[in-house]
């Protein structure tokens, strides 16, 4: 849980401070300067997502470092639902194959996430 909230909140961060970069690690063609239409909010949702990603980053840390189970018991299904609406955007042609990436990654940590929980419940009898 650590370690995906520090990958989020750097990621928030990189957003943030340089959002073409960003941009090209999700598959995304970054315009260059003075080069959107008028209307293009793009950078407008990325400074917001990039914003959520850090304060989402912050929250994962803090649970980890609360061991606050129930949290990371709540991640499992809607990074799940995350990693199948991701997923669904670049079959159907709304997102790039760069951006199968992040629904992979979510899915993975979900996974990943609740087999420890099972297995830690598991190795725990009577509790």
């Amino acid at each position: 849980m650590a370690v995906f909230g520090l990958l989020a909140a750097a990621l928030g961060v990189v957003g943030l401070a340089a959002p073409d970069a960003l941009l090209t690690v999700m598959g995304f063609e970054p315009v260059p300067a003075g080069g959107r239409a008028d209307g293009d909010h793009t950078l407008v949702f990325l400074t917001a997502s990039s914003m959520a990603a850090l304060n989402m980053g912050v929250y994962y840390v803090l649970a980890a470092l609360a061991d606050w189970r129930a949290f990371f018991r709540w991640t499992v299904p809607f990074r799940l639902l995350t990693c199948a609406v991701f997923t669904l955007a670049v079959v159907t042609g709304r997102a790039p194959s760069g951006f199968l990436g992040v629904g992979l990654w979510e899915g993975l940590g979900a996974v990943v996430t609740g087999a420890a929980l099972w297995h830690e419940k598991r190795s725990r009898p009577g509790e």
